[in-house]
């Protein structure tokens, strides 16, 4: 049996980095050998940086290297699907950042891609269930603490900080959208808690500070209600203008308790007396509210590697959140409640 996992991995931006970084240096049996990016300095400062060995600005070049076991695809998002296919065409274990593809068509040709290599390993980054407090609630739902779940809130909100550089991105590339981009991570959870897909959808929302966000036929703030095919219910509030920091959080009601994760997005267990009172900082963006469940989760991933067996996160997740996510578009943009329509294709 392999010992080490060697990992090449694509795209070396922001939270592609990150990945980078755990895989070269944070988890154990596995091995970064190879980075690409469209970008030539990027891989010469990361090869030089970090001594990686193989460098490529071509995808389909890295692909041809047979010292690699697997692929990481941190891409930007519309890449993904294509990277997915060719990856495992090429003999490749794959690990893919969310989301599974910006276009629900491309979404079922990767998961058929991945249903059609069964010998290799497929994980899809919804790196909040490896975070210790969501998969912590995750226990507690599962032992009977609160019951039978009865309705899901979900909030994710970005920091204002941020907008400047989204709306520079977002002018120029296909993001999916508030519902499909944000609250994607949301539905997610709200599948994995809930244990029910989600039947209907009534989504709202506007652009209250930034008018740039109408003219991207998109939300800045935007909120939805939806009914689960078990009958419980959930609330969704996702936005790009949030004054205090990144805050993500959860709270699960069941007929005999409540869990709540995130209610504050503290920065870290500090409080700060000083002339403005009592203070408590706030996590700044993703990389630092979720630094130890992006290490997890491809921890998981390595040792589904290398002891053969299925994640927990399987492609279906990724094709059945994203078939809610547009439905959650579809009601945000029409104004009406939306069935959401599952394929037969898909297992429910």
């Amino acid at each position: 049996m392999k010992k080490i996992v060697k990992f090449g991995i694509v795209g070396l931006g922001r939270l592609g980095r990150a990945h980078a970084e755990n895989i070269a240096f944070k988890i154990p049996n596995a091995k970064l050998i190879a980075v690409c990016s469209i970008d030539e300095r990027e891989v010469e400062e990361v090869q030089n940086s970090w001594g990686i060995e193989y460098g490529y600005t071509d995808y389909d070049e890295m692909l041809k290297n047979k010292n690699l076991d697997a692929i990481f695809v941190s891409s930007p998002s519309g890449y993904h699907c294509e990277q997915i296919k060719k990856a495992l065409d090429a003999g490749f274990h794959v690990f893919s950042e969310k989301p599974l593809g910006l276009y629900l068509e491309d979404a079922l040709e990767a998961m058929e891609a991945v249903n059609s290599h069964n010998d290799k390993i497929f994980m899809l980054g919804f790196m909040r269930r490896y975070d210790r407090s969501y998969a912590y609630a995750k226990k507690k739902i599962e032992e009977g603490h609160i019951g039978k779940p009865v309705l899901i809130r979900c909030y994710g909100l970005d920091p204002a900080p941020a907008m400047e550089g989204f709306l520079k991105f977002a002018k120029n590339s296909y993001s999916g959208g508030l519902f499909l981009d944000m609250a994607i991570h949301d539905i997610d959870l709200a599948r994995w808690y809930m244990d029910s897909e989600i039947d209907k959808v009534w989504a709202i929302g506007g652009a209250y500070e930034y008018p740039e966000f109408n003219e991207l036929n998109d939300a800045e703030t935007g909120a939805a209600m939806a009914k689960f095919k078990n009958g419980t219910m959930g609330i969704f509030v996702a936005g790009r203008n949030c004054a205090h920091g990144y805050h993500i959080e959860t709270e699960i009601i069941g007929t005999k308790g409540t869990l709540r994760i995130g209610t504050t997005p503290d920065k870290n267990l500090v409080t700060v007396f000083d002339d403005r009172g009592i203070n408590k900082e706030c996590a700044g963006g993703f990389l630092e509210r979720f630094e130890d469940a992006y290490l997890q989760e491809v921890k998981e991933f390595v040792d589904c590697v290398l002891n053969n067996k299925k994640p927990n996160v399987t492609v279906e997740d990724g094709v059945l959140s994203t078939i809610a996510g547009y439905a959650f578009k579809e009601s945000f943009e029409t104004g009406e409640l939306v069935e959401v329509k599952y394929l037969e294709t898909v297992n429910i």
